[in-house]
């Protein structure tokens, strides 16, 4: 695998205006906002698929998927709890200290037969990234809310969607 792929086929300065934007934005009626992930067309297949097995509530919250809409991504309440399939693997996945409990920001372990890797935020949130499976999928549960309940509602999605193996 070659994890250092670079696409030369976009253009640097309008991605970066979009992930400025994309992460600047804030607006009145207090609408989510997500990068949309690039992955390639096997791992977009397989978030496709996967957007179509989430479920309608998670943890007690509906579904109100983030803009800009893609099926790369979705989101349940308010501050929301935001999905994004197809994501790069997290540096931390393959840091010898999280494997062996050495790194207090990163911890390995396991729900309802899907295995995460969960990194805590500068800002308090909580992100979970799927490990083990042939696409990263990553969920930032915000500051203060349990995820408990989350990882165990998105646990039959992804097992269903996203097959076992190693991501590209």
């Amino acid at each position: 695998m070659n994890f250092f792929r670079h696409r030369h086929h976009t253009p640097v300065g309008p991605a970066l205006v979009l992930l400025i934007t994309v992460a600047g934005c804030s607006s009145a009626d207090d609408s989510a906002s997500a990068a949309v992930p690039s992955p390639s067309t096997k791992v977009t297949k397989l978030c496709r698929s996967l957007d179509k097995a989430l479920p309608t509530k998670l943890d007690g919250l509906g579904r109100e998927d983030p803009e800009p809409a893609s099926a790369l991504t979705a989101g349940w309440g308010s501050p929301a709890i935001i999905l994004r399939c197809g994501v790069v693997r997290p540096p931390k996945m393959i840091d010898p200290k999280v494997a062996e409990g050495g790194d207090p920001d990163a911890i390995a372990g396991g729900v309802n037969g899907v295995d995460w890797l969960m990194e805590k935020q500068d800002d308090g949130a909580s992100r979970f990234t799927t490990a083990n499976r042939s696409a990263y999928v990553e969920v930032t549960v915000p500051k203060g809310r349990d995820s408990t309940g989350v990882l165990v509602d998105l646990a039959p999605a992804v097992k269903k969607a996203i097959p076992e193996g190693i991501a590209d």
